[in-house]
């Protein structure tokens, strides 16, 4: 569809008269007529009805109007997206979580380079967004083999976040919070509340499967009404406790006295990746992956314990990395 076409229409109808739009537009008035002419052709319906003050749109021509600005600001979106200089757009899922701060981390190191924060829901619409282009990376935990991406896409592990246990004062491992932390095993047995474990979503698959590796129980009653409320509930109560990640920032007032206790035997840690495009020739995303690559420690550290798919990432990154044969 020819977005000349689609503009004149629209400006035709605010201004109500082909003579007006075409002074708005610096054409001719029958330069706007073709245009309009063009359009309805191509959409088979009159969009206008010609009257002694001008034009109005018809019921046609009304229906399409808000459509017909939805095109015009999706194709300026589109333009804008491959303009030379445009920000690095990346999905950290959340600004509280461990991957807003490895992208603020890199913003100190390259505070030149554009980027653009992004907030999506889950690995299924993130995997969507960086495969369409709508996004160049997102952090996920991968939770199908590299080989099971959309064709065109890499993986690659970029931080190990080890979980803690979040409590209320009266909880009776509260007291843990100032020794050496809680096993897994002594965490079996205590109700894990976590209400934001959706299904189908990448942290709920983490979550069972570290649930089942320790048979620890996992309490996903809900309604999930954010992080206050369930700060506010934890703070109160000496049965439920949570399981944040360390690096997860969590605000709460002073009287609540919450504890973030270590996990241990082994330590359980959230496995983030980053996802790109193979084919994205943005010059920050090489140097995003790069800035990442070099804060992370080759190999995965002893003691830890993570999902096997996502030791299957570790073990294809290790296979990958310069120097082996």
């Amino acid at each position: 569809m020819d977005t000349d076409a689609v503009r004149t229409f629209v400006v035709v109808a605010e201004a109500g008269q082909f003579s007006a739009a075409a002074a708005g537009l610096s054409v001719s008035q029958q330069a706007v007529s073709k245009r309009v002419a063009a359009l309805e052709r191509e959409l088979g319906v009159a969009l206008f009805t010609r009257t002694p003050r001008g034009a109005e749109l018809t019921a046609d021509g009304r229906a399409f109007l808000p459509r017909a600005r939805d095109l015009l600001l999706a194709a300026e979106r589109a333009a804008a997206a491959v303009r030379p200089g445009r920000a690095l757009r990346v999905d950290v899922i959340s600004r509280q979580v461990a991957p807003a701060r490895l992208l603020q981390g890199f913003h100190r190191a390259y505070p030149d380079t554009p980027v653009k924060v992004m907030r999506l829901f889950d690995a299924r619409a993130a995997i969507e967004a960086v495969r369409t282009g709508a996004v160049d990376a997102s952090f996920r935990a991968v939770t199908l083999p590299a080989r099971q991406l959309p064709p065109g896409l890499a993986t690659a592990p970029v931080l190990d976040e080890p979980l803690e246990l979040l409590t209320g004062p009266d909880h009776p491992l509260a007291g843990a919070a100032g020794a050496a932390g809680v096993s897994l095993a002594e965490l079996a047995g205590h109700p894990i509340w976590m209400p934001a474990l959706d299904p189908g979503t990448e942290w709920t698959t983490f979550y069972e499967d570290l649930a089942a590796a320790f048979g620890l129980s996992l309490d996903v009653t809900g309604p999930d009404f954010g992080t206050e409320p369930l700060l506010d509930v934890l703070a109160g109560s000496a049965t439920l406790a949570s399981l944040v990640g360390a690096q997860t920032r969590l605000v709460w007032p002073d009287g609540f006295g919450l504890r973030r206790i270590p996990l241990r035997d082994p330590v359980p840690v959230y496995p983030h990746s980053l996802i790109w495009r193979a084919d994205n020739a943005h010059p920050a995303l090489k140097t995003l992956r790069d800035h990442l690559s070099r804060s992370r420690p080759n190999g995965r550290e002893a003691g830890v314990w993570v999902p096997e798919w996502a030791r299957c990432g570790q073990a294809k990154l290790d296979q990958d990395r310069p120097g082996r044969s």
